[in-house]
């Protein structure tokens, strides 16, 4: 049954991949494309030589991009299935919509929306070269102290909901995460390579529409797997997830 739901993973997050090519290459490489007429721009006012293009942009916007936003989506829903089927009964009463649903926002939240508020995305043009490096790592980090926050929280939520209930002991713990996540960013050093000239709507638009492409896979995940599991998956028993090894 795990291989079967993995492999639905696999095919949702690929179908999630189609919506998010479609939203980057429509919103995405405009923004994109002005980015790299702003370097260009800067670097031959400075009179640096132009750098040779390796890759035709025409290539980087299609089927370049589309080859990497699919094997990125579809390993990220092979990944989602599989945490699914580890989750399903163990920590919520609700069946496999709900299930999905619970563990997409939280997949959202987790690893796109806290790091991105810390670290945004940034379009060419933006950062300096030399510190990619430093900045992957800082970026990474902060994906990982938010990942174990979650499960840290997810924990204590569970431990609480035996004292307090389920909506108090889940308030609490939602808290306990906002604090903790909130201190690793004020701990982790800020990055600002923003050049002055550069455009504040294009840098915006840029990380709300990296945003959306986040927010499209793990909406896509939450929904349609979360459908096609139901419809395989019998009902589990909380506190453990029988239901995948009698299916």
């Amino acid at each position: 049954m795990v291989g079967r739901l993995l492999l639905r993973g696999m095919i949702v997050g690929a179908l999630a991949g189609i919506f998010i090519f479609a939203f980057a290459h429509t919103f995405g490489e405009p923004l994109v494309d002005w980015a790299i007429g702003f370097e260009e721009k800067t670097a031959q006012a400075a009179g640096e030589a132009p750098e040779a293009e390796i890759v035709s942009r025409a290539t980087q916007a299609g089927i370049g991009l589309f080859t990497g936003i699919m094997v990125f989506s579809t390993a990220i829903g092979g990944l989602f299935a599989l945490v699914f089927s580890f989750v399903y009964g163990r920590i919520s009463p609700l069946g496999a919509r709900g299930t999905a649903a619970l563990l997409a926002i939280a997949a959202f939240v987790t690893i796109s929306l806290v790091p991105d508020i810390k670290y945004p995305a940034n379009p060419p043009a933006v950062g300096n070269p030399d510190t990619i490096g430093a900045r992957t790592e800082l970026f990474f980090i902060m994906i990982l102290a938010s990942i174990v926050g979650m499960i840290v929280a997810v924990g204590f939520g569970r431990r609480l909901a035996a004292r307090y209930g389920s909506w108090n002991g889940a308030i609490i713990a939602g808290i306990g995460y906002i604090v903790f996540v909130a201190l690793i960013q004020y701990l982790l050093p800020a990055i600002n390579e923003v050049p002055e000239q550069f455009s504040a709507i294009v840098l915006w638009r840029f990380r709300l529409t990296s945003l959306g492409m986040h927010a499209i896979l793990w909406t896509v995940l939450g929904l349609a797997f979360g459908a096609w599991a139901e419809r395989q998956l019998p009902q589990a028993r909380y506190g453990n997830n029988a239901a995948l090894r009698r299916a």
